[in-house]
């Protein structure tokens, strides 16, 4: 029994000698951002440090939109009382002058029209004259005031056919002081009311063409503007006469200088609106349409900032370094914004408020920190 017990102890002691007993670890040193210098390293490094500083710096704001001309610009040509097209020589991209005759319609409303005027001019020289007589004869009491009467009416009705006739004739292109009984037109031409060029040719030779029909698009591209698609968050940067540059995506040399005229005052569902700008010098290689990229440069005031110099760049981020206590530094992660004039904006400057902070050497600072890394 007593050899019993020994057994047991001696087991119960084993056991938990054991339990004390660790295998060896192999103890992986963590990696740290933290370097520290020896006052030889930190005297070659020729670190300097100091804090954020208020900069006013402007950005890049970078948009896209296209090339657009005003309604006044963009013409629509219909016949206001239809017919057959009988000639055009017109084609997509063709330069008009106003006043140039772009086609010829024919219908024989035409000769009704002047048939009806003619007729009603000749009935207005007997109204006239009947006028005359029963107005004389009215005067001497040789006829009845209901006479009289009927014959103004009637001077009255047939002077307002011919005011309408008149007002038709000019709507279709024919000139009234042309019109005689020897000289009726079955026919009318079709002048271009500006000059620029052709966009749409939407009819052939001999289609019947109604007033509701478009035949010809006309756009002149001497007054063409920017319209710019710009998004809620960016409307407070910009201002009227406020400049910018443009440029295309096949030509992204060659700028073009532009001012804005007109902030839009409502957003689209996407919560955007269209800014207008201006050219302030015409290219006729600028067409309707076309696609174009613009920067506009936009002040940021009071803006956190530290000198270029400050930043290192490691592993596809930014850093700086913060310095902790004599010749010991914190590489830590920052947001950098815009860059002018050799000043970088911090976004997250609230953490570094206050702070000392390598401002030169700070690239030194990164290569010892790659050689400890690599140890």
């Amino acid at each position: 029994m007593k050899k019993i017990f020994i057994i047991i102890a001696l087991s119960i002691i084993f056991a938990s000698c054991k339990n004390k007993i660790k295998p060896n670890e192999t103890n992986s040193t963590k990696e740290t951002n933290i370097i520290t210098l020896t006052p030889a390293q930190f005297k070659n490094a020729g670190i300097e440090t100091g804090q954020l500083q208020q900069k006013s710096l402007s950005t890049i704001l970078k948009v896209n939109g296209k090339i657009d001309v005003p309604p006044q610009n963009m013409v629509s040509i219909s016949v206001p009382l239809g017919g057959y097209l009988k000639t055009t020589k017109l084609l997509p991209g063709m330069h008009v002058s106003k006043g140039e005759v772009i086609g010829v319609v024919e219908d024989q409303l035409y000769i009704q029209l002047q048939q009806d005027y003619l007729t009603a001019k000749a009935k207005l020289q007997y109204a006239q004259q009947d006028y005359e007589r029963q107005k004389e004869l009215n005067t001497t009491k040789a006829n009845s005031d209901r006479v009289f009467q009927q014959a103004t009416v009637e001077l009255k009705s047939l002077e307002i056919v011919i005011s309408a006739l008149s007002e038709k004739l000019k709507l279709v292109g024919l000139n009234v002081a042309s019109i005689s009984t020897s000289n009726i037109s079955r026919s009318i031409n079709i002048y271009a009311p500006i000059n620029g060029f052709v966009t749409k040719v939407n009819v052939n030779i001999g289609k019947y063409v109604s007033p509701t029909d478009v035949l010809f698009e006309l756009v002149n591209p001497s007054d063409i503007h920017l319209a710019l698609k710009i998004y809620e968050k960016d409307l407070d940067k910009l201002f009227i006469g406020q400049k910018l540059v443009a440029f295309t995506n096949n030509n992204t040399a060659k700028k073009h200088t532009c001012e804005i005229l007109l902030i839009g005052k409502d957003l689209t569902t996407e919560r955007s609106t269209d800014v207008h700008c201006h050219f302030e010098d015409y290219d006729k290689t600028l067409i309707p349409g076309t696609y174009m990229n613009a920067e506009i440069e936009v002040k940021s005031n009071n803006t956190l900032a530290l000198n270029e110099d400050a930043i290192v760049r490691f592993e596809a981020k930014q850093y700086i370094f913060l310095s902790n206590k004599e010749n010991s530094f914190e590489m830590t992660e920052v947001e950098t914004g815009t860059t002018e004039n050799g000043f970088t904006e911090i976004k997250n400057a609230n953490n570094f408020i206050n702070k000392n902070i390598v401002t030169k050497g700070a690239y030194n600072l990164l290569m010892s920190f790659k050689n400890k890394s690599e140890e």
